[in-house]
């Protein structure tokens, strides 16, 4: 059984008010503050759940360099008052920092649903092959 310490509780908290403040922020049309709030909310929080080395080592790794520095220029640019700039970044940065994770994701949502037309868009999405042959 894994073991899960104060701090990793206490991030994963951070983390979801995070992303809780992101997503507000985004629907009061890309409020600064609230995107800002959210974004040091989330990095502390994932900082927190994931430890401060293997954080920086993530995000510092040589081939994810440019997914790294869109990420955190985006949100440099939120805190310095240019959300819609900054939050398209951050996507940017997300998409290219996460981009092998997503199959991986898809193909975890394909088998979750059993919706016909739906499974049949993930399991594209995911690249893998529903086929029994």
């Amino acid at each position: 059984m894994v073991t899960i310490t104060e701090f990793q509780k206490i991030g994963v908290g951070l983390s979801g008010f995070g992303l809780f403040f992101l997503l507000f922020g985004v629907l009061l049309y890309f409020d600064s503050v609230l995107l800002a709030f959210g974004n040091v909310l989330f990095l502390t929080g994932l900082a927190l759940v994931i430890g401060l080395q293997r954080t920086a080592t993530f995000f510092f790794q040589r081939q994810k360099l440019r997914g790294s520095s869109f990420f955190l220029g985006g949100v440099a640019l939120v805190l310095m008052r240019w959300p819609v700039v900054g939050m398209v970044m951050e996507t940017y940065g997300f998409v290219l920092l996460f981009r092998s994770f997503f199959p991986v994701a898809f193909q975890f949502l394909g088998s979750l649903v059993n919706i016909p037309f739906l499974s049949t868009i993930l399991s594209k999405l995911s690249g893998s092959s529903s086929s029994m042959v």
